[in-house]
């Protein structure tokens, strides 16, 4: 084949090269599926499609048409690769929404096969700790999680070298308004900043109980970063560690429904209350099995204590002319002794077959009239 012949096929080929670009690039922007995308993709692209055949024929032409003709192919096998990509994309995209749309799930609809849900053994300690204590005569108080160091800490009469402060037991929150780490914010270590709260805001005689979330540094088969506690607070002129013993006493024998309940006081220490104690229930205590009400053991499970005068100033209430106690506990601790729960972490795992074992059938309250625990009973 002469010279001349080469260049009459070079010049074919660059006159046909646009119009077979716009050809298949209007075939790909057509393309109404994945499938058909891809039938044109191999026609085009693939072992013996249209480009790859004229990537053939240039080892048929001159050196110099070689290189034009080459440089034009690979500018158009570049176009065609990146139209390709790009609708690809759009196709998938909307084969996804169209699933999307397709496979919509109602998730108001209750899980089946189950037809009813459970109502977890906390939520259920919380309606059973505010049933005692209504009837008491006490009020629910709620404060922030994120405290400020005054009342998670300074008005709770815990000074800055106290070891609850330390990194270890306590989440702190940069303050974006003060570099000083005095003035960071903390996840409340305790509900007890609510009783600061309280007195800041009402005057006494004050009794209420706080239940809520509470967050510490710690993790094991008894202790998780976030666990729930309640805090009492009575504030009056006249109430006495009788009187704190007497409130306490009563708690138990109702939420452990045991008439005859022993319990027992021991000397203790908190920074925020004057003097303070650590409450005991009798137990029996086995490798296998705890029992309470019954046995020798003992088993402690809240601390109380007359409120510190410091305390009671800190909140704007006179040590000279009030008085008052306080006690906490925790309701995951409480869980475990009455509903037999062996692990806390449980609690937080969020496993349908735990809650389906250990919850309780829903709308069945907790009431000092209608029963606690016994009302409905577990859902198992």
């Amino acid at each position: 084949m002469g010279t001349d012949s080469f260049n009459f096929m070079y010049e074919e080929n660059m006159e046909n090269l646009q119009d077979l670009q716009n050809k298949i690039l209007t075939d790909i922007s057509s393309a109404a599926n994945l499938k058909k995308l891809e039938e044109i993709r191999v026609s085009v692209l693939g072992k013996k499609g249209l480009i790859t055949e004229k990537m053939k024929t240039l080892g048929s032409l001159s050196m110099e048409d070689k290189i034009a003709l080459g440089k034009e192919l690979n500018l158009l096998k570049t176009t065609i690769e990146n139209t390709l990509n790009e609708r690809k994309q759009f196709l998938e995209n909307q084969e996804l929404n169209h699933r999307l749309a397709n496979e919509t799930i109602d998730v108001t609809l209750p899980i089946r096969p189950e037809t009813q849900g459970r109502i977890h053994p906390i939520s259920k300690i919380y309606e059973e700790i505010v049933a005692i204590f209504g009837e008491m005569g006490f009020e629910v108080a709620e404060g922030p999680d994120i405290e400020d160091q005054f009342h998670n800490f300074n008005a709770l009469n815990m000074p800055a070298d106290h070891p609850a402060r330390q990194m270890q037991d306590t989440f702190y929150i940069n303050n974006p308004n003060s570099p000083n780490v005095d003035d960071s914010f903390v996840i409340r270590t305790h509900t007890s900043p609510v009783q600061i709260r309280t007195m800041e805001k009402k005057h006494p005689p004050i009794r209420i109980i706080a239940p809520g979330r509470t967050y510490r540094s710690d993790y094991d088969a008894t202790h998780t970063p976030m666990f729930h506690q309640v805090e009492g607070l009575v504030i009056d002129k006249t109430t006495t560690m009788a009187h704190l013993k007497g409130c306490l006493y009563d708690f138990v024998r109702a939420f452990f429904e045991i008439d005859n309940i022993k319990v027992r006081y021991r000397p203790s220490y908190f920074p925020f209350t004057e003097p303070s104690a650590e409450m005991d229930i009798g137990c029996r205590k086995s490798k296998d099995e705890l029992k309470i009400g019954e046995g020798e053991d003992w088993l402690e499970i809240l601390g109380c204590g007359m409120v510190h005068p410091k305390v009671l100033a800190a909140g704007g209430i006179d040590p000279n002319e009030y008085q008052g106690f306080a006690f906490g506990m925790g309701f995951d601790r409480l869980a475990m002794l009455k509903y037999g729960i062996p692990d806390l972490r449980t609690f937080f795992e969020s496993d349908i077959r735990w809650l389906k074992y250990y919850g309780f059938v829903p709308l069945d309250e907790s009431s000092m009239t209608g029963g606690l625990s016994n009302n409905g009973g577990l859902a198992r």
